[in-house]
């Protein structure tokens, strides 16, 4: 059994990664089971990097603020700004603090760079972007940024009756951003204003806001930049669902975790769907985002939650052409993640002894699933730090290929 499961292992690199597919997918995401650890990062920055330098892959996206990470965008592209105040600014949940991306968009930087000084195509030019939505597991943006910067793109170039309000209507009903970002709505849907009349109102001018890009989007192309339009889109899709986000926030029924969730997601994957419109793309995400099953989390005293997540939503959408990698570890020493059991997915690797290695994910669960003394017994692991979520041995066969890392040290 142990050099079947071998035959089943091969390097991590972007030779290995596409035999394992049937062509170059439109998304190659790769997930992870806890964020932050330089371990996964400096992987993930490796792979990346073969991926764009010979497999023509343009665009990296991070599961962070998809409208801060046009600070980011920006800063690859063209080179205005200071890194320090780039990274601050541009990813949100302070993840610009991690070494792996700082060292991620120094790189792009520096390769689109090479490509200007060799006088390059556009084309050739990397794109960063941030895909999830402008959310944190405490609160939820203001939508005024994305309604704001929608209504400047309408106003400058459609005909002004076609509008359902003028910029300084839109910002009185908008109101206060504080009243949007109130932490406590988090816990208590009686203190978010996701319900008020305002907020519906607001609803029905961002529904009528982004249908204008579609009723008119052969005048707005001409009249606008590819970067303009795309932007514009975005605007839309962030408007219209942070603003379903916060309506959700304020219901106070037991389904309203499960709506939350699945809005983030369902953002998530539309913004995911627009980037693969403009060129292949490698995401890097947390695996609940990422997997074609259902996504599931215990939060604070709900029972188990069970969603749709992105991953799901794409693959529903693109087929083959999405591919996901799925990241499991055997230690976080560090966190009090010690050996895997051997009856489970991670110490089945772990026992393998190699420090990092790529795994045909579907064959491996066939091997698993015969009747060995290893497969029917196969447990799921679990975690004793909330940081960390353990590979679900049932999403071993949905996934392209698995990256396990054996040991993940201290910073």
């Amino acid at each position: 059994m142990v050099r079947d499961i071998e035959d089943t292992v091969h390097p991590v690199d972007a030779a290995s990664v596409l035999a394992l597919l049937k062509d170059r997918p439109q998304i190659l995401a790769l997930g992870e089971p806890t964020h932050g650890a330089h371990a996964l990062l400096d992987g993930r920055n490796a792979l990346f990097r073969q991926l764009v330098e010979d497999h023509g892959f343009r665009t990296i996206a991070l599961e962070t603020d998809c409208l801060a990470g046009q600070v980011v965008d920006d800063y690859v592209t063209t080179g205005r700004g200071d890194i320090d105040d780039v990274l601050a600014r541009g990813l949100s949940h302070e993840w610009g603090a991690f070494p792996g991306n700082r060292e991620l968009v120094r790189w792009m930087r520096a390769h689109n760079a090479r490509a200007d000084d060799a006088g390059l195509p556009a084309s050739e030019r990397l794109r960063f972007a941030g895909f999830d939505g402008p959310l944190e597991i405490s609160a939820a943006a203001s939508p005024r940024a994305a309604l704001v910067g929608l209504h400047d793109y309408l106003a400058a170039r459609v005909d002004p009756a076609l509008l359902p309000c003028t910029a300084d209507v839109l910002d009185r009903m908008i109101g206060p951003d504080d009243a949007w970002t109130e932490p406590a709505a988090m816990m208590d849907p009686g203190r978010s204003v996701g319900q008020s009349a305002e907020a519906r109102e607001l609803r029905l001018v961002a529904d009528d806001l982004a249908a204008l890009l579609d009723t008119h989007a052969p005048q707005l192309l001409d009249a606008s930049s590819q970067d303009d339009w795309e932007r514009a889109r975005l605007y839309g899709r962030t408007a219209t669902g942070l603003l379903r986000y916060h309506f959700w926030m304020a219901d106070p029924s037991p389904a309203r975790m499960t709506r939350l969730l699945g809005v983030r997601d369902a953002m998530m994957a539309a913004n995911l769907l627009a980037l693969a419109d403009r060129g292949p793309v490698l995401v890097n995400a947390h695996n609940s985002h990422l997997r074609r099953t259902r996504s599931t989390m215990t939060m604070w005293d709900h029972p188990r939650l069970e969603w749709w997540g992105a991953g799901a939503l794409v693959s529903r959408r693109l087929g083959d052409r999405y591919a996901f990698l799925a990241t499991a570890v055997g230690t976080l020493r560090h966190q009090g993640v010690d050996v895997p059991p051997s009856d489970t997915v991670e110490g089945v690797l772990h026992g393998l002894g190699q420090d990092r290695l790529l795994v045909d994910a579907p064959r491996l669960a066939a091997l698993l699933a015969e009747d060995t003394p290893v497969g029917t017994a196969l447990a799921a692991r679990v975690s004793p730090w909330f940081g960390y979520a353990p590979l679900d041995p049932a999403d071993l066969a949905e996934a392209d290929g698995l990256v396990f890392v054996r040991d993940v040290p201290q910073p």
